[in-house]
């Protein structure tokens, strides 16, 4: 278990209490317009949400990760390559849809932050869509098993989590729903759905 700023000990409450807190500031994140405020499409702009999240509960957040992680059989970037693939993946081209999603392909095996990657990169993406193409993901359209398979094959083949992520575009940039929603959906990946942003927005 990952040492916490709560003072938690037990696993399943630190779960729930990490899910409220982030879930507020990601809320947080959107009304107050602080999002527009970071830089887009870099390893800065992604360590400053990460930071903005997870900050009142871990002290490495937004901090570049110096351990080794897995997930299940998969193993991401050594630490000790970790700042050199992130400056490469800082100056890969963001000239198109196709181009962006092997940008945030190479962020997720990057997997830069010891927890909460994949939470914190999917807004790092949206706000990427956002500047360079007018659009955002309704993560609400995909489905979790569909996500996670595709993006588990896609260092080796990326045409899955293409069409996914197309099929699910949307010019809805500012809508407080649909990103509502698709934080909801981003949680839910991760195992997270205790409290949905509705109930916390109230």
């Amino acid at each position: 278990m990952l040492d916490n700023k709560l003072g938690i000990t037990n696993e399943i409450e630190l779960a729930k209490e990490e899910e409220r807190i982030t879930k507020l500031k990601a809320l947080e994140l959107f009304d107050t317009n602080k999002i527009n405020e970071f830089e887009v499409g870099t390893t800065k702009g992604l360590c400053d949400i990460h930071r903005f999240l997870f900050g009142d509960i871990y002290s490495f957040a937004g901090e570049i990760r110096e351990v080794n992680i897995a997930k299940g059989n998969f193993r991401f970037a050594a630490s000790m390559y970790l700042k050199e693939i992130l400056s490469k993946i800082d100056s890969m081209s963001e000239s198109n849809f196709e181009d962006i999603i092997k940008k945030y392909i190479e962020m997720n095996v990057a997997h830069p932050f010891r927890e909460g990657n994949g939470r914190s990169t999917r807004i790092w993406l949206d706000m990427l869509l956002k500047k360079r193409i007018g659009k955002v993901i309704d993560w609400s359209k995909i489905d979790k098993e569909e996500y996670l398979l595709a993006m588990e094959r896609s260092p080796i083949k990326d045409t899955e989590i293409m069409i996914l992520l197309k099929g699910a575009l949307t010019d809805k940039v500012n809508d407080r729903e649909v990103y509502m929603k698709g934080i909801d959906t981003s949680y839910k990946y991760e195992g997270y759905n205790t409290y949905s942003m509705n109930e916390l927005d109230n």
